[in-house]
């Protein structure tokens, strides 16, 4: 039997591994952490996405599609929690509405069934909403990430796979019958393949295994607020902006979760850090890092102004934290927000500043690694899972 050891225990990593059992390969799983799902997946926004905002043909937008589907079905079937209640894409202003048309051209592209409503159907759907027009998408769905993982961990268990939890892979090495071999702090792992799910800190696996990855990852942490309980009933589903197609982020948005909660946010600013959740959060190493790299300052010199620094500001801030909620749903004030921790999003940055907007796979010898992962990846876990096992067998 072949054997292949992943490296992260995030949802793509689980995912992959699971499908790697079913085409009967022995599968190790190592994850640094103490536990599953640790980083981007545990501090995931928990949105099944349609596949509404890419490119036509691209990764994200035939994966997204394919893995909208997939993943509720998953979750339907191992009793995830799910709920596919759609969204709306809403343009605030008559400037926003050539953008908000080619969204709805995007969807149509992509196989996402999506309308375009005015003002007030729109409140039918979101009584407090301001807009001039939306995009009603239906196949947006909320879940529990985390409890994806937990169960892919349960079926990898009954798989007999190799699960090693606080086992980071601190060398990677051709192995001297072929394959790879991987030593851990305490074991070297013997395997005829080796898939990079690390997230964070995929292009160092990628150079520890001998790669010279195409792009560097940048940390980029998104900071969340919570309407406060007294004010949830401002919002009943989810609400997005028209985003800034020349960003990969979506913009702040407010988000009905499962438990009745509401979210708001993500905001987009550089982390100190690689797993840095709070300004805290400092590594000289990880800053040293980042310094050298010639993309980070040619991606600042195209972004620090205005963009960079408003989102600094409103990082700072929760009066302008509200006032960008608020272009959505007029009656949010700043007393109706706490705030409700942050995620860090792994993000490639080429080179010549130009952030990677599809995924990122790259293959060697007996090796694939997933260099660039960020949302759509978790809706799309199942399908990238797919598409890295037919590279390996």
């Amino acid at each position: 039997m072949r054997t292949v050891v992943v490296i992260g225990g995030g949802i793509v990593g689980l995912a992959t591994a699971w499908e790697l059992t079913k085409r009967g390969l022995d599968v190790t799983v190592l994850e640094k952490e103490d536990h599953w799902a640790a980083h981007q997946t545990g501090h995931n926004s928990n949105v099944v996405h349609a596949g509404l905002y890419y490119k036509p043909g691209s990764f994200k937008a035939r994966m997204a599609s394919a893995g909208n589907r997939s993943i509720v079905d998953f979750a339907r079937q191992y009793g995830v929690p799910v709920e596919v209640c759609g969204k709306l894409v809403v343009a605030t202003s008559e400037a926003e509405l050539p953008a908000l048309k080619v969204l709805a051209e995007r969807a149509e592209a992509n196989g996402v069934p999506a309308k375009l409503i005015t003002p007030s159907e729109a409140r039918e759907y979101e009584p407090e909403v301001s807009c001039v027009a939306a995009l009603r998408v239906e196949s947006t769905g909320i879940i529990d990430f985390p409890a994806v993982c937990t169960a892919l961990v349960r079926l990898l268990d009954e798989s007999d796979a190799d699960l090693r939890l606080g086992t980071a892979a601190l060398g990677i090495r051709p192995g001297r019958s072929g394959g790879v071999e991987v030593a851990t702090g305490d074991d070297v792992i013997h395997a005829d393949a080796l898939v990079n799910c690390a997230g964070l800190h995929a292009d160092r696996v990628a150079r520890l295994a001998g790669l010279t990855p195409s792009a560097r990852i940048v940390p980029f942490r998104g900071e969340y607020y919570e309407l406060k309980p007294e004010r949830r009933h401002l919002v009943r589903g989810l609400i997005y902006p028209v985003p800034d197609a020349s960003l990969p982020f979506l913009g702040v948005h407010l988000t009905r979760m499962l438990d009745g909660s509401v979210h708001a946010g993500p905001n987009a600013v550089l982390a100190l850090r690689r797993e840095g959740y709070t300004w805290r959060d400092i590594s000289a190493k990880d800053l040293a890092e980042v310094a050298r790299f010639p993309g980070v300052w040619r991606l600042a010199r195209k972004y620090a102004y205005p963009t960079g620094l408003d989102e600094v500001r409103r990082s700072f801030s929760r009066r302008r934290f509200a006032e960008s909620l608020a272009r959505l749903v007029p009656a949010v004030t700043e007393d109706d927000i706490v705030r409700h921790g942050s995620g860090v999003r792994a993000q490639a940055l080429r080179p010549d500043g130009a952030l990677v907007d599809d995924f990122l796979i790259e293959t060697a010898r007996n090796q694939v690694h997933v260099l660039n992962a960020p949302s759509p990846a978790a809706t799309s876990a199942l399908e990238i899972a797919k598409h890295i096992s037919d590279e390996l067998v």
